[in-house]
């Protein structure tokens, strides 16, 4: 299986908005690279101390970039009521950090992929980056604080890149394969 290949829409962009989906295209790229030529076993494999597998990490990214996509078209209503979660809440948010039973590492890859056409597809689009949602409540943001879209997809940038270095560690601990070097 090859975690590298993607279809994608070619999205016209200059200036601000060319940067941005250069940077989203750089870091999608390194971060399914880490999972080239993976059976399904191997993705679901916990390979750390913790309970991060590939498959469960491109599920991760996938869910981040889509429902911050949705928060710069809807607001914070987009977003889960974090303050309020219940059990089952946090079992299912779990759960997103695996490869499930059903699950493939072609399907999550796929997932991934039209969740990136359609953000690129909105960074071409958007008619002004500057617009902007106040967050929600949750314990890690500070109260009363606004992000304009592109606050927002910097911010899915930043989170997607460091967790293709988290990609990156947990297939060296599978078998030996790195992403660069």
């Amino acid at each position: 299986m090859n975690g590298t290949t993607t279809t994608t829409t070619t999205v016209a962009a200059t200036g601000e908005r060319a940067d941005l989906l250069d940077q989203f295209t750089k870091q999608r790229h390194f971060l399914r690279y880490t999972t080239r030529d993976l059976t399904d076993e191997q993705a679901a494999r916990r390979t750390t101390a913790g309970e991060l597998c590939l498959g469960g990490l491109i599920k991760h990214v996938t869910n981040c970039e889509r429902t911050w996509v949705d928060f710069i078209l809807e607001g914070p209503s987009a977003m889960p009521d974090f303050a309020n979660m219940t059990q089952e809440d946090l079992d299912r948010r779990a759960d997103e950090f695996k490869l499930l039973p059903g699950e493939t590492l072609e399907g999550v890859l796929a997932d991934y992929a039209e969740t990136a056409r359609r953000t690129d597809e909105l960074i071409a689009v958007l008619p002004d980056l500057d617009v902007s949602h106040p967050l929600p409540k949750a314990p890690w943001f500070e109260a009363d604080l606004r992000w304009s879209a592109r606050r927002v997809l910097l911010h899915v940038i930043a989170e997607t890149a460091q967790h293709a270095g988290h990609a990156d560690i947990l297939r060296e601990s599978l078998d030996g394969a790195k992403s660069m070097g």
